[in-house]
């Protein structure tokens, strides 16, 4: 009968890695034969599902329904009860399609990038190899229970946290967990409980993935329990950071609010004072308030990040949240990982050092045999070293164990060790063939590499002799040598010296170094105890996980735009340096940061913990609580942060910053925590995505100053009409009609406006900035008050030439719409005159101006918008004379840009 194991939840508790293999087996009571069916059942009661933890996606009502958390939207919603209270039916029908309108295509948009993002996830195994009932069988990843006895061979992806039985060659990829870009050599031994997990080489964690050997293990943690279940936990239960665009809006929005309660209640306390009766000035304040607020800015600011979607989508960068949209464009600094990010996490042979002293570098990244060898000239090798490198290339690959291949598609598929892969696209770009390698000779014996022996050698038969070809750790390998292949002839007596300057050389330039020798058995050759002949240095290798090749310039794209990009990694700090001096993110060590510099300074809040962070440039060896205080610190430096990451370990820091974003290969936990994914896993498209936030931004911005400037004159209009002792110029309804529709399609063409050249070439906007500058503040006052001005004095000239009131505030609502026409084309740059604004840079503002006017003039003519806006008919004559009239804003603001941009020149040029 089974002992009853260690239930509830402390499998995970035990310090597994600290016990022996024996003692596991024991203490969770796995039979020789694995467990039992009804064993299995009981288990899985007790510990769940093996599912990493995952918040319930929202449903369609729930998404729609989270459109209404806006500040702008209580406004409005106000705005509308109201409304209702006081039997103003019109505008409460107005107020509330605007609001239902911008709630359906917010959740539109979300509900498609929920769909988008839930298409890239893709995490544990789907199958694993156990032993039940005493036989092997091939059960879902998610049945699995601690005590399970796992099968596990290269390629496979690691499906709960396992402690290794056996190991042959095993070597596991953690980065997605550690931030490790090379494999990991594992072994059954037992090590010291404090070690950290990625230092346990004993164990394997799930999402983890074998890249060589095989292995047996026992399961001791699943789902919730495992290491990247606790990380996800942890990551669920934080909070987020507020992406800048909802910091600035809800700003925006009290503002509004409170300037339209101040001009209400001025305006309210100049009639009182003319004697009108209090009712009708409470029934004017409600009228004016509604009016003011700009109803249509809700729905043109979600057209506006709709469109930003879009074409971040065409960009590969999918948008999770709309809000998040111009989050990138606000970042002032990126805290990047670099394994999968900036690196294409793929060990390539980079450098070979010759021991004649000769060093020739290697082109090509990745897996993937196209590349060349040059000279320390730059020239392609050739002659004497071309041959001394095929020898080398030849017994890296005779000592090899992956595959490397070319398919019928032109693309490159291989199998097992990173390393070992490498070295056979390194014997591709010499022009050899790696399979005709091995064809041409008879392996009779080998030493597969293991860890502890850092190592691998095969003994061949090759024209009648029996050789050996030896990789591995330099300082494994160089004790077998006794000679070196020297520059004019072999088996030159070895330079023990000069090999270790060579190694010490390229391990500070962030290298990973192997040794390739080889040697010819000696007497009688037994495959049982084949021996260690002395053997002959051929050369030492260099790897490094390379730099993707766009990140170079999108880097230095972020350095032009005022971006600030550091590096995040678990990786080691010469290694993280090497890279970082390649980008120009770093220069010297004493910019690099370790995680046990950061330990020194406790706790993380204080002054010089956020010192030394803002002094680094490059972060290594840290943990994932430390990228996450990281990430704090620069926050609480004042920096509006962006985090890339495609890992579990990278899931706090995304969640913390400003705006995360991951890597569309990245695991599920990064994905569903980030904001932002980047499906093509390029830096590159972090940058296009900054730049496409920056003219999403640039989009609101245009809308706002649209929508506030023309409220702000509709108000004027209002208090100039009391100030002169006019009648009023527009009722409530044509103000709304002015602001809904009008506005509205004009608002929402102009979202459809494309980038402004330079986007890229100046700062960040400051964290503290809110939507409306000083330039912003100038324009909207000038453009409003000349709208006000131009059309109060039509009202005033028309009244005063015997119009009616009726026939004098039909011209003006016309006379409002052809300004408003007039104006958009003001709002296309902020800068710029609108006359050298390309037209092509947006048709579909040509088309709003356009159905603007004709869906007024249509209201001019149906009896039923007759009626209710109280309008009537027009002559040619006096559309064309209000036409003329109207056109005076652009003149004006042309000459206000002119005189502007010819200050700015003046003060750019130190003249001013």
């Amino acid at each position: 009968m089974e002992k009853t194991p260690l239930f509830p939840g402390s499998s995970r508790a035990a310090a597994w890695h600290a016990l022996s293999a024996d003692d596991v087996v024991e203490r969770l009571t796995v039979p020789d034969g694995g467990l039992s069916g009804d064993e299995v059942s009981r288990r899985r009661e007790i510990f769940g599902e093996n599912a990493l933890p995952q918040k319930r996606p929202p449903t369609v009502v729930e998404v729609f329904l989270r459109q209404f958390m806006s500040p702008l939207i209580y406004v409005l919603l106000a705005a509308g009860i109201i409304s209702v209270l006081f039997s103003d039916l019109t505008d409460a029908v107005f107020i509330f399609i605007v609001i239902l309108i911008n709630a359906v295509i917010g959740a539109f948009q979300e509900v498609k990038a929920e769909r988008s993002a839930t298409a890239l996830q893709q995490m544990l195994t789907s199958s694993a190899r156990v032993w039940r009932d005493g036989h092997p069988a091939a059960v879902p990843a998610e049945d699995l229970v601690p005590g399970d006895r796992v099968a596990l061979e290269s390629g496979d992806r690691i499906p709960a946290d396992i402690r290794i039985l056996t190991a042959r060659t095993l070597t596991v990829d953690e980065s997605l967990l550690t931030g490790e870009s090379h494999a990991v050599g594992k072994n059954p031994d037992p090590v010291d409980a404090s070690l950290p997990p990625g230092d346990r080489l004993n164990m394997l964690y799930a999402g983890s993935t074998v890249m060589s050997g095989r292995s047996t293990g026992i399961v001791v943690a699943t789902g919730r329990q495992t290491e990247i279940g606790q990380i996800a936990e942890t990551v669920m239960a934080s909070g987020t950071g507020k992406p800048p665009l909802v910091i600035r809006m809800e700003d925006f929005s009290r503002k509004i609010s409170i300037a339209v309660l101040a001009a209400t209640g001025l305006l309210a306390i100049i009639v009182l004072g003319q004697g009108m009766p209090p009712i009708e000035v409470f029934f004017l304040a409600i009228a004016l308030a509604v009016s003011a607020i700009p109803e249509g800015l809700p729905v043109a600011l979600t057209v506006a990040l709709s469109i930003a979607t879009s074409r971040m989508a065409g960009r590969h960068v999918v948008v999770r949240f709309l809000a998040a949209v111009e989050s990138l464009g606000s970042c002032t600094l990126i805290a990047s990982d670099k394994t999968g990010t900036l690196t294409v996490n793929q060990q390539t042979a980079r450098v070979v050092a010759l021991p004649s002293g000769e060093e020739f570098s290697v082109t090509g990244a990745g897996y993937a045999g196209e590349g060349k060898v040059f000279d320390g000239n730059g020239a392609l090798v050739s002659g004497s070293a071309l041959r001394r490198l095929e020898h080398l290339a030849r017994a890296a690959t005779i000592s090899n164990e992956a595959a490397l291949e070319r398919t019928d598609e032109g693309a490159w598929k291989h199998r097992g060790d990173a390393i070992d892969v490498a070295f056979l696209a390194l014997t591709y770009k010499l022009g050899l063939d790696p399979a005709g390698i091995r064809e041409s000779v008879t392996s009779v014996a080998d030493i597969p590499f293991e860890s502890e022996q850092r190592y691998a050698a095969v003994w061949y038969r090759e024209d009648g002799s029996v050789r050996v070809a030896v990789k591995g750790a330099v300082e494994t390998v160089l004790p077998f040598c006794r000679t070196m292949a020297g520059e004019q002839e072999w088996n030159m007596l070895l330079d023990r010296d000069r090999i270790l300057r060579d190694l010490e050389d390229l391990s500070s330039r962030g290298y990973r170094v192997l040794a390739v020798a080889r040697g010819e058995a000696e007497g009688d050759f037994s495959p049982e105890e084949p021996g260690m002949p002395p053997l002959e240095l051929l050369g030492l290798v260099g790897f490094i996980d390379p730099i993707r090749p766009d990140v170079p310039d999108a880097v230095r794209r972020c350095r032009r735009a005022g971006v600030d990009v550091v590096m995040v990694t678990g990786d080691h700090p010469a290694t993280a340096l090497a890279i970082a001096r390649e980008l120009e993110i770093a220069e010297s060590p004493a910019e690099v940061v370790t995680g046990a510099d950061l330990d020194e300074i406790d706790p993380p809040t204080l002054p010089e913990f956020i010192d030394r962070v803002e002094r680094g440039r490059v972060f290594a060896r840290v943990t994932p609580l430390q990228k996450l205080r990281i990430v704090e610190a620069y926050r609480e430096s004042g920096a509006f942060v962006a985090v890339t990451g495609d890992g579990v370990n990278d899931a706090p820091a995304l969640r913390s910053a400003n705006i995360g974003v991951a890597m569309g290969s990245g695991t599920d936990v990064a994905k569903d925590t980030a904001s932002l994914i980047v499906t093509d896993d390029d830096f590159a498209s972090i940058v296009a995505g900054i730049e496409e936030g920056r003219h999403a931004y640039d989009n609101v911005r245009k809308v706002v100053y649209l929508l506030v400037s023309t409220g702000f004159a509709e108000v004027l209009l209002f208090m100039l009409a009391l100030i002169l002792g006019l009648p009023l110029p527009l009722v409530a309804v044509q103000l709304l009609w002015l602001n809904l529709v009008t506005n509205g399609i004009q608002g929402v063409a102009l979202a459809f406006e494309g980038g402004e050249p330079g986007v890229m070439n100046r700062p960040p906007r400051r964290p503290e900035e809110g939507v409306f500058d000083r330039l912003m503040i100038q324009e909207t006052l000038l453009s409003g008050t000349v709208i006000a001005v131009i059309a109060i004095g039509a009202w005033y000239w028309l009244l005063g030439n015997g119009w009616g009131e009726f026939a004098a505030r039909n011209l003006v609502v016309l006379l409002m719409v052809l300004l408003e026409n007039f104006h958009v084309f003001n709002c296309r740059s902020e800068h710029r005159s609108a006359f050298r604004v390309p037209v092509s840079r947006n048709y579909f503002l040509i088309a709003g101006v356009i159905a603007a006017q004709g869906v007024h003039i249509a209201a001019l003519y149906v009896p039923f918008l007759q009626e209710v806006l109280h309008l009537q008919p027009v002559s040619l004559v006096e559309w064309l004379s209000l036409l003329a009239l109207a056109s005076l804003v652009v003149v004006v603001m042309e000459v206000f840009k002119a005189v502007g941009g010819y200050r700015a020149h003046r003060h750019q040029t130190g003249f001013g």
